[in-house]
């Protein structure tokens, strides 16, 4: 039953893809972060979903003209030059096979997310947007939460079985970076019943992020409530409840919880920690034998730990953003993409002093707030774990860019109104 479900609604929205290709991007962002395919048992479970919808995509692009111009920022050059980046890198990988692969995995990704920035073109297809992937992640948390809640917090709490986020680390800080959103579209929603269940939902998700056992998204967490409070105009409530929520989440879970984080100061003990913190040299050392495009995508490898790792057997992951790119992208990737994410947390920081006091532009002072929890999230987290080319980050990316956009459109058209230029010519010139 979940098989023809699942398959009737991708393939009966290609038709309304391909006439509102926008639609597309949803449904890509559906299949990517929920994976409802990996949620059944039989023929669709390795359908290519993806693929079905990313072609009706693409040709709907190229005959809709709803969309924008591509909108050229700081933010989108620095992107454009990491995309081809991650492509002169790939084929001057050491192994430029295995590279390639990846390469048409990421490069997928990173198109989908610019079109978006073409596609999405007004606030409330952004806002669209955000509910589709917050509630596609937020599916898990929900669904974690309610299942800690019944057992007692003795299970860990996975994500989406072969995907991007199926570890427990992984949907964990998938997770975190969605909260921010949901307390975004609960602040933006009129309908009190939806601001209770978003509350709920919320609720939930942090059972969930707690009994994840992760202890980098423990840590990461703790940054996240700090920063949400700093962000917060009501900062003694919400400091009041952030307290009452960590301490009765925290009451609920069983010693074994708190064995597990007690390792964060014993690491030197603990084989996972040490076994990252031998791949973080070996990405290092790999970087500075290759320093300007990295050894390519599938560096991580036990062959070439053999030749640049301290413990030549301890093979691991990069479970790290940052070393991720370094020893992938070399030192030159690693510039650009911090550089990304500088600008991206700027520009929130911009786009809030320029609607400063503008009733009618509030709800992007509260989107790009939440964004910039958002960020700080995946920052912190991403440094214990290998997410550096996952879907979610480039998303915000994107939620960043097309909120300035509109918000240059509205000030404009504010601005023609003040010096009587007729509507019609204030909304041509936006």
């Amino acid at each position: 039953m979940r098989d023809l479900l699942i398959t009737f609604i991708v393939f009966g929205a290609v038709p309304f893809i391909l006439a509102r290709p926008y639609i597309g991007i949803y449904i890509w962002s559906w299949l990517s972060y929920m994976n409802p395919h990996r949620l059944s048992w039989g023929f669709a479970y390795n359908m290519p979903f993806a693929a079905v919808t990313a072609s009706a995509l693409f040709i709907g692009f190229f005959f809709t003209k709803e969309k924008n111009k591509f909108p050229v920022t700081p933010i989108t050059v620095i992107w454009l030059c990491f995309i081809l980046w991650l492509t002169l890198s790939t084929f001057t990988a050491i192994n430029v096979d295995v590279s390639i692969v990846e390469w048409k995995r990421v490069i997928k990704i990173q198109l989908v997310a610019l079109l978006t920035l073409v596609l999405i073109n007004n606030r409330v297809k952004l806002n669209q947007l955000i509910w589709v992937i917050t509630m596609s992640i937020g599916f898990f948390g929900i669904k974690g939460g309610v299942f800690v809640a019944t057992t007692g917090g003795s299970f860990r709490v996975w994500g989406p079985p072969e995907s991007f986020i199926g570890g427990n680390n992984e949907i964990a800080l998938a997770l975190l970076m969605v909260l921010p959103f949901m307390w975004y579209l609960r602040s933006e929603s009129s309908n009190k019943w939806l601001r209770h269940a978003l509350i709920i939902a919320i609720l939930l998700c942090v059972l969930s992020i707690i009994s994840s056992y992760s202890r980098g998204a423990f840590l990461a967490a703790v940054v996240v409530m700090l920063t949400f409070w700093v962000k917060s105009k009501r900062k003694f409530i919400i400091g009041m409840a952030l307290a009452a929520v960590t301490a009765a989440v925290l009451g609920f879970m069983p010693a074994q919880y708190f064995n597990r984080i007690d390792t964060i100061e014993s690491y030197q003990q603990d084989t996972s920690a040490t076994g990252r913190i031998n791949a973080w040299h070996f990405a290092f050392n790999l970087a500075l034998d290759h320093p300007l495009t990295g050894g390519g995508f599938g560096t991580f490898t036990k062959e070439l730990f053999l030749s640049y790792a301290p413990n030549p057997l301890a093979f691991h992951d990069a479970h790290s953003i940052y070393f991720e790119v370094l020893g992938e992208q070399g030192f030159i990737g690693l510039f650009l993409f911090l550089t990304l994410w500088i600008l991206a947390y700027r520009s929130c920081g911009n786009i809030k002093k320029q609607v400063l006091n503008n009733d009618k532009l509030r709800w992007a002072s509260n989107l790009v707030s939440m964004t910039q929890v958002c960020i700080v999230a995946y920052g912190v987290g991403g440094a214990f774990l290998g997410l550096a080319y996952f879907d979610l980050p480039y998303h915000i990316l994107t939620i960043c860019v097309l909120c300035q956009l509109f918000v240059n459109r509205e000030l404009a058209k504010g601005e023609n109104v003040e010096q009587g230029v007729p509507a019609s010519s204030a909304s041509q010139s936006a």
